[in-house]
C-alpha cells in the first residue's frame, strides 16, 4: 500500500541530493499512500555519522513544507514513504521513518526504518522488546523491526537485516539506513514489491520503477524473500539466508513524462484520454504475417492447454469487472467453462482446482495481495496460472508460468480506467489465442475478430470526443445522492464498473445490477428522480428489446434514465431522458467503448464536489495486504 524510495550516490559534482531525489519519488508514488509521509537523511560530512529525519501526518505537501521551513543540511544517501496507515492510525507519531537503537552524539537514534505491508507476529515480538526495558513511540508494527534492527546490528546491516526478517511473518518491503554505515541502504522483500534502480554513480530503490523513472530506465526485479543493499557503485542481492543471488536486469519503456499529468486536471482525466492509445499498445505485435494470433509471452506448453477442461480468472475491484467480460468472451470463443472468483474468496473456500485447470490471474500492479495468495494456492493445486498485469517484474507474473503484458503505461490515478480497458483487450487476446489453439476458430475468424479489435482504439477515441454531455450532466447532478446502473451479458460488469467508479470517486451511494434482475426486488428502489445509467446491448442483439423493456418500467416510475446506447439506436429514444451514443461495435467488444461514459461521468462529478479524484479518500492504489 505505501510508497518507498531509497537513494545513494557519490556525492560527486552533478549528483543531486538525497532528499531531493527522495521526494521526486515520493511524489509519484504518492497515489499508493498519503495518510503521512517522512525521510531519513545520512547527513554528509560528520564524522561520527549522523540521521535526519523529518515526517507529517497528511499529505506529502505538509512534509514538504516542514522541510522548507527547516531546510536539512545536504545529503547523498536517504530513504522515503508515503504512508497508507494499517498498525496506527495517521500521525505524526505513527509516520515513517521509525528509529531504533541508542542515541548517538547527535542525539539521534543510529537505525532508521520505512516498511510497506504488515507484520503479523509483530505484538509478541513487541512483548520481548518492552520486556527489554526498549520504549515506543509509535502504534505501529514498523517500530518493532527498527528496534530488532538496531539490537542485531554488529557493523553489517545487511546481515542484521537478514537476523530479523527471519522472525518476521507476514507481507513486507523494508528499507533501512544506519547512521554508522555512510552511503549504504539495505532493503528486503517478502510479499511486497521492492526493485532496484541503477544508475551511475548512483544507486535507487522503489516500491515500483516511478520511484526513480527521471534519473534511470535500468532497473533490477527482486525476487520473494531476498536483501539487497546499494552503494553508489554496487548492487548486492542474496537470499534471506545469505546465499548470493543474481537478480535480472530489464529496461523499462516509458519515462517520466509518462508518468505527468500532461495538461490535464488529474492524472485520471489523462488516464481516460490515454484509452485508445492504450488499447493499441496491448495489441501490437500479437500476429505474425499471415494474421495468425502470436502471444509470445505464454511460454506455456500448447499441449498443456489443448487438454484445459476449465478456467478460472482470479481477481479483485476492477480487475474482477475485466474477468467477468472475459468470461463472457472465452466460454463463446473457447466453449470452456469458465468462472470468474474474488481472489480474497478464492483459496478459502476449497476450489476445485487441478492440472487441467487453466487460472488467469489479473492485476494492474501485480503486487495485489489477495491475488498473489490466490495464484499460489492455484499453484500448488497443480494448475497453470496465467498473469495479465501492466507492471513487468512484480510478483505475480514472476510467480505465475507465464504472463500477458498489458501495455498501458503507468496508471497513477487511483481508480483505475485505462488499465481495466488495457485488461479487457489482453482477456480477449488470450481467449482467441485459446480458440486458436484448440481449433474453436479457424485462422479467418481469428484474423476477423483481430481485425474488429484494431478498430477499437479509433472507436474508444470517438466516444471520448462526443463526451460533453456526460460531463454536463455530471455537473448537475453533483449533489445527487444515489445512482444505479443497469446492464445486461457484458453490459453488466460494465454497470457494476461504472458503480464502482462512482463510489470511488464521488463517496456517493451506487450500485450496478443485472438488468434481468431488475423485477426480482431491485425495482423497489426506482422512486421519482432516481438517476439510472442503463447500459443498452445493440439493436441486433436478443437481449435488446429486453433491456428496452426495463427502460420502459424504470420510467413508468419516475425513475431518470440515462442511457448507453449504440448510434443509430432509436428504441430507446421514448424512454431516455438522456441518451449518451457509442460507436457501433461487435457485442462482445462493447464494454471498452460502453465504460467510457461512465468513468467520465464519475469523475466530472467528483470533480463538481470539489473532491480529489486521483486520491480518493482511505484508498490506496494497490493492495499489497489482505
Amino acid at each position: 500500500m505505501c510508497g518507498i524510495v531509497g537513494y545513494t550516490s557519490t556525492g560527486a559534482p552533478g549528483d543531486a541530493d538525497a532528499l531531493d531525489v527522495v521526494l521526486e519519488g515520493l511524489r509519484r508514488l504518492e497515489y499508493r499512500g498519503y495518510d503521512s509521509a517522512g525521510v531519513a537523511l545520512q547527513i554528509a560530512g560528520r564524522a561520527h555519522g549522523a540521521l535526519y529525519t523529518e515526517k507529517k501526518a497528511g499529505k506529502l505537501a505538509r512534509l514538504e513544507e516542514a522541510l522548507e521551513e527547516q531546510p536539512p543540511p545536504p545529503s547523498r544517501t536517504g530513504i522515503g514513504h508515503t504512508r497508507w496507515a494499517t498498525h496506527g492510525g495517521p500521525t505524526d507519531e505513527n509516520a515513517h521513518p521509525h528509529l531504533g537503537g541508542g542515541v548517538g552524539p547527535d542525539g539521534v537514534a543510529r537505525v532508521a526504518v520505512i516498511h510497506n505491508g504488515i507484520i503479523e507476529n509483530f505484538a509478541a515480538l513487541k512483548r520481548e522488546l518492552l520486556a527489554e526495558g526498549v520504549t515506543f513511540t509509535s502504534q505501529t508494527d514498523t517500530e518493532v523491526v527498527a528496534h530488532l534492527l538496531a539490537k542485531a546490528h554488529t557493523g553489517d546491516l545487511a546481515e542484521a537485516m537478514r537476523t530479523v526478517v527471519r522472525r518476521l511473518e507476514g507481507a513486507f518491503t523494508l528499507l533501512a539506513v544506519h547512521a554508522d554505515l555512510p552511503d549504504v541502504v539495505v532493503g528486503a522483500r517478502r510479499n511486497s514489491p521492492l526493485v532496484v534502480g541503477v544508475g551511475e554513480g548512483a544507486n535507487y530503490l522503489g516500491s515500483d520503477v516511478a520511484a526513480f523513472i527521471g534519473h534511470t530506465r535500468e532497473a533490477i526485479e527482486l525476487g520473494q524473500d531476498q536483501i539487497v543493499t546499494i552503494t553508489p557503485a554496487s548492487v548486492t542481492i542474496t537470499d534471506f539466508a545469505g546465499n548470493p543471488v543474481q537478480g535480472r536486469r530489464f529496461h523499462v519503456d516509458w519515462d517520466a513524462a509518462a508518468a505527468e499529468k500532461g495538461g490535464f486536471d488529474s492524472f485520471m482525466a489523462k488516464e481516460i484520454a490515454d484509452q485508445p492509445q492504450a488499447v493499441a499498445d496491448t495489441l501490437l505485435g500479437r500476429s505474425d504475417e499471415d494474421g495468425r494470433l502470436i502471444l509470445d509471452e505464454l511460454r506455456v506448453d500448447e499441449a498443456a492447454l489443448r487438454e484445459i477442461d476449465k478456467i478460472v480468472v482470479v481477481a479483485c475491484g476492477t480487475a474482477a469487472y475485466a474477468g467477468m467480460v472475459a468470461k463472457y468472451a472465452i466460454e463463446h470463443w473457447c466453449r470452456i467453462p469458465c468462472e470468474v472468483e474474488l481472489a480474497h474468496e478464492f483459496r478459502y473456500r476449497d476450489p476445485v482446482v487441478n492440472a487441467r485447470t487453466l487460472v488467469v490471474a489479473i492485476s494492474q500492479s501485480g503486487e495485489t495481495m489477495d491475488t498473489i495468495m490466490a495464484v499460489r494456492h492455484a499453484r500448488e493445486q497443480g494448475a497453470r496460472v496465467i498473469a495479465i498485469c501492466n507492471t513487468h517484474g512484480s510478483t505475480i507474473p514472476r510467480e505465475s508460468d507465464a504472463a500477458l503484458y498489458t501495455h498501458a503505461g503507468p496508471e497513477i490515478a487511483v481508480a483505475s480506467t485505462k488499465a481495466f480497458l488495457a485488461q479487457i483487450t489482453a482477456c480477449y487476446l488470450l481467449g482467441l489465442y485459446l480458440a486458436q489453439l484448440r481449433g474453436n476458430k479457424s485462422p479467418g475468424e481469428v484474423t476477423d475478430i483481430l481485425g474488429q479489435l484494431h478498430a477499437m482504439p479509433d472507436k474508444i477515441a470517438k466516444t471520448l470526443e462526443g463526451l460533453d454531455q456526460v460531463r454536463r450532466m455530471a455537473r448537475w447532478m453533483a449533489d445527487t445522492r444515489s445512482v444505479l446502473f443497469l446492464g445486461r451479458h457484458v453490459g453488466f460488469p460494465v454497470a457494476m464498473e461504472g458503480a464502482l467508479k462512482l463510489k470511488e470517486l464521488a463517496y456517493i451511494h451506487a450500485e450496478g445490477f443485472a438488468a434481468g434482475e431488475l423485477k426480482h426486488g431491485p425495482i423497489a428502489l426506482i422512486e421519482p428522480g432516481q438517476p439510472v445509467f442503463v447500459v443498452v446491448p445493440s439493436p441486433t442483439s436478443p437481449l435488446h428489446p429486453k433491456v428496452v423493456s426495463n427502460i420502459q418500467e424504470i420510467n413508468a416510475r419516475g425513475a431518470r434514465t440515462i442511457v448507453i446506447a449504440e448510434e443509430g439506436d432509436e428504441d430507446v429514444v421514448p424512454y431516455a431522458q438522456e441518451v449518451v451514443r457509442v460507436p457501433q461495435t461487435p457485442a462482445l467488444l462493447a464494454p471498452l467503448v460502453t465504460v467510457v461514459p461512465l468513468q467520465v461521468f464519475a469523475c466530472e462529478l467528483a470533480g463538481a464536489k470539489g473532491l480529489d479524484v486521483d486520491q480518493p479518500r482511505n484508498l490506496a492504489k494497490s493492495v499489497t495486504v489482505e
